[in-house]
């Protein structure tokens, strides 16, 4: 499964931007090309840097917790190398697993840096998913008719957490895991953390909207772009693209914006959470150029012993 669950994301990701392009053409990527400015891009640079300090933040609570802790610059660094990765590699979460493996080395424990990669992904998710049922329950958008079925979905989440953190028996590592995120100095930290990353990337989906020249209500426009945000997380995608642009066609046009306007802001969407990682090529640059330095060879000088030339 490890080797054919990769390809079928990819699949996934491909047929859904296919069905798009099927259906609507290539109009809307077009339209989102030329849209896109360098004042959107730098706003959505500054936007995602601080999504990224509040995403480093929380890791570093979760791995603190599990027991592995991480410093600011290298869980920063890590955070971006791994957010070019995912953007740049099929299936949206290669560069969590790099960041994992790393983390997981330098711990002395593999598997404690992969469970804190998860539960660093999983905590972050769950807050968005929560948030969006509030905000469905709460803001008055078309897309209340759903608040029931949300609600429902987050109290079974809610259920199974709950008892997934009770199982107090065996090496049962979720529930050891939950029991320490829970912690209410752990948990609000966790919760806020994700709270903040969320806000600074609906800013970057209302930079979109106002780059496409769309006209979204407050309560609209946080309620779709949280959907948006969920979506995302599916990682049924091609460097990032596919369920993203999909769930936003589908949700303007439940608010009465029409697919089409809603994919164009989806692509540009995409656009600039694509460009707003490039500070990770930085990172995988000067990682490079460290690591190149490191194996240079020390010059021998001609004629004399080895012995007599210092190491270190």
């Amino acid at each position: 499964m490890s080797r054919v669950s990769p390809w079928w994301r990819l699949v996934a990701g491909v047929l859904v931007l296919a069905v798009l392009v099927w259906r609507f053409g290539t109009g809307p990527f077009a339209d989102a090309w030329r849209l896109t400015t360098w004042r959107s891009v730098l706003a959505a640079l500054v936007l995602t840097a601080l999504a990224t300090l509040a995403n480093a933040w929380r890791w570093r609570v979760v791995a603190r917790a599990l027991g592995a802790p991480l410093t600011l610059v290298g869980s920063v660094t890590a955070y971006y190398r791994s957010q070019f990765l995912n953007s740049a590699l099929p299936g949206g979460v290669l560069g969590d697993a790099d960041r994992g493996v790393r983390h997981g080395r330098a711990a002395g424990d593999l598997g404690l840096g992969l469970r804190g990669i998860v539960w660093d992904r999983v905590t972050g998710q769950a807050v968005q998913v929560v948030l969006l049922a509030v905000v469905v329950l709460v803001l008055p958008t078309p897309l209340q008719a759903y608040a029931p079925s949300s609600t429902a979905g987050v109290a079974g989440c809610a259920l199974l957490v709950w008892g997934l953190a009770r199982r107090r028996h065996g090496t049962s590592y979720p529930g050891r895991d939950l029991r320490a995120l829970l912690r209410p100095g752990v948990a609000g930290r966790v919760v806020l953390a994700s709270c903040l990353s969320s806000t600074a990337h609906v800013c970057v989906f209302a930079v979109a909207t106002a780059t496409v020249g769309v006209h979204l209500g407050p309560a609209a426009l946080v309620t779709v772009a949280l959907g948006v945000l969920v979506g995302s997380s599916l990682p049924l995608n091609v460097a990032g693209w596919g369920p993203r642009e999909g769930v936003t066609a589908g949700l303007f046009a439940l608010v009465g914006l029409g697919s089409a306007t809603g994919l164009t802001v989806g692509i540009v969407f995409g656009v600039l959470a694509s460009v707003a990682t490039v500070p990770g090529v930085a990172v995988l640059v000067a990682e490079a150029v460290v690591r190149r330095r490191r194996s240079v060879p020390v010059p021998v000088p001609a004629g004399e012993p080895l012995e007599q030339v210092p190491h270190g």
